[in-house]
């Protein structure tokens, strides 16, 4: 029997297993924006490596702590797996077909919060750990896990604990949290991340809320101030105002543009999925649309919070008010460099009493698409999905894959068990079983090729 036949028979035999241990690893609530149950999850997951013979470390940091794991393989080869063990908050709780921390297996899915993104890749490449183990009685090659807890928070802590442990994350390629199949079941291989500058703006003018019909007139309302500060943000040209916003930004290439014209039409199912029914800017769809989804800078008002919004009247004025706005950024712009511009924007445009919270940030970064590690990735793929991966030269969410290719010098390649109807923070989170499967044998492969 060869090595791939003894694999594929080990995972489709104890499929049952790892699902087992997924969904206690999924009703351990690890909310990092609550704080719930970090430091918990934490240990879990470094039970689960040293399960594996893996050497672990739980390791600090300013927030919640990283989980470190090593092991060694035999060829002298190192690949790095980078995941994440915090979710996003349930809520909206009432959304739920079933309780979020309860996972709930129906119709081959199992649903749960964080069950996608992070804990189901997390669990399915260590399943494919111990097909490998099962099948050579040693891994291919070193292998090495970095697990933390504040990828939905921004990372804020990651970059420093990077850059404080490179010789302990040395490595010669990366295998980044995520990835999947779109929705013809092509798998994707995404080459790089958008950064983000992610902030809260605030203003208050009184230090309570005053009756309308007393303060309409004559005191200054901090609804009305911070609506027009965020209106002094973007144009209705979609253009972000910052000064030198743009200076930065590096056009995608030839190469960049050929790729994306390789990539299946999306507009039609945007449309239908997200129930919208244009797009900005006159784009209609193709490759222009795939562009400039990924490689233009944006500005968006995620949230805004003032006043009275509950049922019914309440004449209110509000003396305070809070918008949530994040900025998704672009080779080769920086996160520092927005916040700079912001504040010297608002206070050119006289918004000197809005107040700027930075919440978290991250730079882009990519990888090259003609790099031997994203081939092995590609070329072990086919088998197993039926059809060849697609390259997608970058990923219009963000995340912190800049100090792993820019400080530890690794290509970052994608793969994982995500699919279009995932929820990923949504209510209704899951992941089908069959790509579960699916992405453990791809990365018993790539370990197997990677170690030759």
């Amino acid at each position: 029997m060869s090595s791939y036949a003894e694999i594929d028979a080990y995972l489709d035999s104890h499929l049952d297993d790892s699902i087992a241990e997924l969904s206690r690893f999924v009703a351990q609530p690890s909310v990092g924006a609550q704080n719930l149950g970090m430091q918990e999850c934490a240990a879990l997951t470094a039970e689960m490596l040293r399960k594996r013979g893996f050497a672990t470390e739980v390791l600090p940091t300013g927030g919640a702590p990283v989980v470190f794991g090593e092991r060694k393989g035999k060829g002298g080869k190192t690949l790095l797996f980078y995941c994440h063990y915090d979710v996003q908050p349930p809520e909206p709780l009432e959304l739920w077909e079933t309780p979020p921390f309860e996972p709930s297996l129906r119709d081959g899915k199992l649903y749960g919060r964080g069950v996608s993104d992070d804990k189901g890749h997390l669990t399915a490449r260590l399943f494919a750990v111990d097909a490998l183990l099962a099948a050579l009685g040693e891994l291919p090659c070193n292998v090495k896990f970095i697990v933390e807890g504040e990828e939905e928070t921004s990372s804020v802590h990651l970059h420093d604990f990077v850059l404080n442990n490179l010789e302990r994350l040395k490595a010669d390629a990366c295998i980044w949290e995520f990835g999947g199949v779109d929705h013809e079941e092509t798998p994707l291989e995404y080459l790089g991340l958008r950064g983000i500058c992610y902030v809260e703006l605030s203003v208050e003018t009184a230090s309570i809320d005053v009756h309308s019909g007393l303060g309409g007139s004559i005191f200054p309302n901090a609804a009305w101030r911070l609506v027009w500060a965020l209106n002094s943000l973007k144009g209705p040209d979609e253009r972000i105002r910052l000064p030198g916003h743009y200076d930065k930004v590096r056009p995608p290439s030839a190469r960049d543009v050929e790729l994306m014209d390789l990539l299946p039409e999306t507009a039609e199912v945007y449309k239908q999925q997200y129930g919208v029914q244009s797009f900005i800017k006159g784009l209609t769809g193709g490759a222009a649309l795939r562009v400039e989804e990924v490689f233009t800078p944006t500005c968006t008002i995620c949230g805004l919070t003032s006043g009275y919004q509950g049922p019914g009247s309440k004449t209110v004025q509000p003396a305070k008010a809070s918008a949530k706005v994040d900025f998704r950024l672009v080779p080769d712009q920086e996160p520092a460099d927005v916040l700079r511009a912001l504040r010297a924007h608002l206070d050119a445009q006289g918004f000197t009493d809005v107040k700027i919270e930075f919440l978290g940030g991250e730079a882009p970064a990519r990888t090259d698409p003609d790099d031997p590690f994203i081939k092995l990735v590609c070329d072990t793929a086919p088998e197993i999905y039926g059809k060849p991966m697609k390259l997608i030269p970058m990923s219009g969410g963000s995340g912190p894959n800049s100090p792993f290719v820019h400080e530890l010098g690794l290509p970052v390649a994608t793969a994982g068990l995500g699919y279009p109807d995932s929820r990923g923070h949504a209510p209704n989170e899951n992941i089908r079983l069959d790509l579960y499967l699916k992405h453990a044998r791809h990365m018993a492969r790539v370990l197997l090729e990677f170690g030759k």
